[in-house]
């Protein structure tokens, strides 16, 4: 049997095997598996997919929600030294023919009727051209059934997830320390996204200290719902692995089953965004709404939640801000629990480990600035990516001469060891010469009785960018354009204060790996087509 080394996904894996091999490493849908069945898994896995001709360097793409077959694919490529590529279920045939296609996937594994949606159909609308070097495709479903493949991929072998886990179990490991290991793809909006490289030791590494530093290793279950395609989710599985704890796997959010599967398997820790949070506690009977946990880090996405942390208060549940982003992994940073709720409910928080380093420069001057003033978060550490793949223009641009990673996120230090993360840069706004966080300006509109929900985004006019605002009017209360304005006006800076607001029944949306995110782009879009419409009312 080959050696495995410890700084490895497989390493991480035998260190459990041999503490505790019976001990439960997940849960799913009423059936569970042991570190040592889930080990036999990855190693049937990596026999399965060494008979596809997978081997060291290739790409596996894995379009898979939360589930066993996730686990075992993953730990399999790990073992082989192939590289799993992260495909988020909710992406379509644009963001899907291009990951797989230029990522160059040999094997693409999904679960046809997920959810009800025809992922078939989704490859069905790529260009055949895309998918012209995928060769087999691994369907997982677990009503069984066979499946009639469409022309982008005729040519493909179609296998079984359960034909191919009937192997034997391979016992060589080719996963180093250097190996590549995961991709993940950015969120950019402006061009394709850029695929995150990441290597055996630094998720190895980032994974023994998030189970130290977050507790994962003194007891109870971690409840994934966030999935495996982002980095959140990654880093919660990774962490509980090198922790020992079992993971409740969720291959779709349902607050009612997530609420039981808290009770039954003694959850003691988990990371949300803002309205799965909501639900939770919705869902609760009790007046602590989740007794067993004891805080959970969160993110917000909905400006109609930007008072979750208060509210989540009221009902005995700690939320604590995060940092985290594909290039430097996530859970790098986490506020103190202990911290009074206005300081914890930032994102940002204490480095999880002295090996990290943090500080902020200003993106005009090229300065490093003192504690307390906004510029680019710039963040290096054992957790950063290898690179972009295959793009090495944009790893170089990516960091520093001295190795920090361009963050592309606003905020400030407050120690050494502390930052506070207030906005990406793409969304703040240079508005009378100076920076301003859209939060600033969102939260004084939310604070008028008629507006249940504020987003503002910035917009290039004659004069430069101005501030456009646009709300969600509270039933009942009416809207009214120059009201608000004047509420602004009155409580800001001039130079702040919105020169349009424009209602909207919600505000556009797009599903990411850790939640539902507004399009500031489209609201862009929507603002500069309102001001080439009509002139605005403050200047």
């Amino acid at each position: 049997m080959t050696a495995v080394p410890r700084d490895t996904l497989p390493g991480l894996l035998a260190e459990q095997v041999a503490r505790h091999p019976n001990a439960p490493a997940y849960y799913y849908e009423g059936t569970s598996a042991s570190y040592a069945e889930l080990e036999a898994m990855s190693r049937r896995a990596a026999t399965g997919l060494a008979r596809l001709g997978v081997a060291q360097g290739d790409r596996v793409a894995l379009w898979l929600p939360n589930t066993p077959a996730y686990l075992a694919l993953w730990l399999g490529c790990a073992r082989l030294g192939a590289i799993a590529v992260a495909v988020n279920t909710r992406f379509r045939s644009a963001e899907v023919g291009d990951i797989v296609g230029r990522s160059g996937a040999k094997v693409l594994a999904l679960w046809p009727g997920f959810r009800a949606i025809d992922f078939l159909g989704v490859l069905a609308e790529i260009e055949v051209e895309a998918l012209a070097g995928l060769e087999t495709l691994i369907l997982y479903d677990e009503d069984g059934g066979e499946h009639a493949l469409p022309a982008p991929v005729a040519h493909c072998r179609q296998l079984d997830f359960r034909a191919l886990m009937a192997q034997g179990e391979d016992q060589t490991n080719r996963a180093m320390p250097e190996t590549p290991v995961n991709i993940f793809t950015t969120s950019g909006t402006t061009s394709k996204p850029k695929f995150v490289l990441h290597g055996h030791g630094p998720v190895a590494r980032q994974a023994r200290l998030v189970a130290r530093y977050f507790g994962y290793d003194q007891g109870g279950a971690m409840l994934l719902f966030l999935p495996l395609c982002g980095v959140f989710g990654f880093n919660m599985a990774t962490g509980s692995l090198a922790a020992g704890a079992p993971i409740v796997l969720m291959s779709a959010f349902d607050a009612e089953t997530a609420f039981r599967l808290i009770q039954r398997h003694d959850v003691r820790h988990m990371n949300a965004p803002d309205d799965a949070i909501l639900a939770l506690m919705n869902t609760s009977p009790h007046p602590v709404a989740l007794p067993s946990v004891g805080y959970s880090g969160f993110a917000n996405f909905n400006a109609s939640l930007a008072d979750i942390a208060e509210r989540a208060d009221a009902r005995g549940l700690k939320l604590v801000g995060l940092f985290g982003m594909s290039e430097v992994q996530a859970l790098v940073a986490r506020q103190d629990p202990a911290a009074p709720l206005a300081r914890r409910r930032n994102g940002g928080g204490h480095l999880i480990s002295p090996d990290f380093k943090v500080r902020v420069r200003d993106p005009e001057s090229g300065r490093l600035l003192p504690h307390g003033q906004q510029g680019e978060i710039e963040i290096t550490g054992p957790s950063l990516m290898l690179g972009y793949y295959e793009n090495e223009k944009a790893t170089a641009e990516a960091f520093t001469e001295d190795g920090y990673l361009r963050s592309g996120d606003l905020g400030y230090t407050t120690a050494a060891d502390h930052f506070v993360f207030v906005a990406r840069m793409g969304d703040v706004l240079r508005l009378g010469g100076f920076l301003v966080s859209p939060a600033e300006i969102e939260s004084h509109l939310q604070a008028h009785p008629a507006v249940h929900a504020a987003q503002v985004v910035g917009v290039s006019t004659e004069k430069g960018i101005r501030a456009v605002g646009f709300v969600v009017p509270t039933p009942g209360q009416g809207f009214d354009e120059a009201a608000l304005i004047g509420h602004c006006l009155a409580g800001l800076a001039k130079f702040k204060a919105p020169v349009r607001i424009i209602a909207v029944d919600d505000f556009p949306t797009t599903k990411s790996a850790n939640g539902t995110k507004i399009q500031r782009g489209k609201l862009r879009q929507m603002g500069e087509a309102a001001l080439r419409e009509s002139q605005p009312l403050a200047s």
